[in-house]
């Protein structure tokens, strides 16, 4: 097996050293949540400041997303050469840079820039993730490690509001709060540096953990020869994956994007829809580790990995057609209840999809599965958040709220279809035993 040029003489034993690991993922998320939602906190200090319209504004997180888009793949690719560790650690370091030098953005073209170099550099968020699972976790495990860092999007989304607005009163500008934000990835980079190795490499890991990891992972080529993209696209599993996820996606952003509008669009208070906002993200948390529970649970008794997750997906996708039902409802806490279980059943198959890469394929082409299909997600999201706003403008939320009923039953369906077992015998290079 292929080693680290640089070996730690080893030290004393850490036990559960992967749950550590899973730890310092979960804190990365929040952080780059933290990152890419201090500007949307300051935006109505910032609006005020520079006279900015919704379109100017708008222009900003169009960047931001542009690059997130496009660097989902290109990370991924980068990620699987570089190693886990030196790539995340190129990333980390980058994106905080960019997030502190943005206190020195002086306009509207000066907040595109760094914006979209914020973007850059944060999407290799998940791929690096889910490559660092598919490292450390055994099969059963891996939803859990998956849950555990995606939830951390809600988190840091919670917590930035506060620590923003806090350090905007506190320093009396807005600028000061890039770089404390900024110092966040710099301090996490320090404990990334000390803790994380591959485990065959790790000076800290006991045999009974390595063990354990190794139990179920397929022996790679000592050659570790580039997987293209090309080849990757050869396999239905791989798309189903990129189409699974870019079908899935959006209903993320629907949340965290259009819910507080959509309830003004119901005829609620601002003031009562800002404590409902919050419903969803906690579902969110909780879904997602109740489909790693539910996978888990049937891994441990037995059954093969593919079934658990796809059984999760079939059982949980058809649920958010109960968002249907929010068009005919007026009662307020019957509608949050609604979307707060539609939720729910998305943040379950979230963690399926999201496990998949990791579930699938080795984990020296894991990072390029998984930031393939995050470009997918990201271009079709685009494309939705221009449809939602068109639609919303010359009709209503109802039309939206149907295709978001309806489209996770086909992502799940094709997920259910395409990842499956490849029976070819060429296939065994780069996929594991599903």
């Amino acid at each position: 097996m292929r080693m680290s040029s640089t070996i730690l003489p080893r030290g004393r034993i850490i036990r559960n050293l992967r749950w550590w690991i899973g730890a310092l993922l979960f804190i990365s998320t929040v952080i780059n949540y933290i990152d890419r939602q201090t500007l949307s906190v300051l935006a109505p200090f910032l609006k005020a400041e520079h006279h900015w319209t919704n379109a100017d504004y708008a222009s900003i997180l169009l960047a931001f997303r542009l690059a997130y888009t496009i660097m989902q793949s290109v990370s991924g690719r980068m990620l699987d050469r570089l190693g886990t560790r030196r790539g995340l650690t190129l990333t980390v370091a980058f994106y905080s840079a960019v997030a502190g030098l943005t206190s020195l953005a002086q306009g509207l073209t000066g907040f595109r820039v760094f914006r979209f170099l914020l973007g850059a550099g944060e999407a290799a968020n998940w791929p690096g993730a889910t490559k660092a699972v598919s490292e450390w976790f055994p099969a059963k495990e891996r939803a859990w490690a998956v849950a555990l860092f995606d939830s951390g999007s809600s988190i840091g989304g919670a917590v930035a509001p506060f620590l923003v607005l806090f350090l905007y009163r506190h320093f009396g500008t807005w600028r000061p709060a890039f770089l404390v934000t900024a110092g966040l990835g710099a301090l996490w980079l320090v404990a990334f540096q000390l803790l994380y190795r591959r485990p065959e490499e790790h000076p800290c890991i006991s045999p009974e953990e390595l063990e354990l990891i190794q139990r179920d992972r397929a022996p790679e080529p000592a050659t570790g020869d580039s997987v293209g993209w090309g080849e990757l696209l050869r396999f239905r599993q791989t798309w189903g994956i990129i189409l699974g996820r870019a079908l899935l996606d959006p209903y993320w952003y629907l949340i965290a994007e259009w819910f507080p509008l959509y309830l003004l669009s119901k005829g609620f208070k601002l003031e009562q829809s800002v404590l409902g906002v919050w419903a969803p993200f906690v579902a969110a948390d909780l879904g997602n580790f109740f489909g790693a529970a539910l996978s888990s649970y049937w891994i441990s008794r037995g059954w093969p990995v593919g079934k658990a997750r796809r059984r999760v997906l079939i059982l949980f996708g058809p649920c958010m057609l109960v968002l249907i039902g929010t068009i005919f409802v007026t009662n307020y806490i019957l509608l949050l209840g609604l979307f707060s279980f539609a939720t729910f059943a998305y943040a379950a198959c979230a963690t399926m999809f999201l496990s998949l890469p990791a579930d699938v394929f080795q984990s020296r082409v894991v990072a390029s599965v998984s930031g393939l299909s995050g470009t997918a997600a990201g271009l079709v999201t685009l494309l939705t958040t221009y449809l939602i706003g068109q639609t919303t403008d010359r009709f209503s939320f109802e039309p939206v709220i149907i295709a978001a009923s309806v489209v996770p039953c086909i992502a799940t369906a094709l997920l259910v279809w395409l990842v499956r077992a490849n029976r070819k015998p060429d296939s065994q290079s780069i996929m594991l035993k599903f």
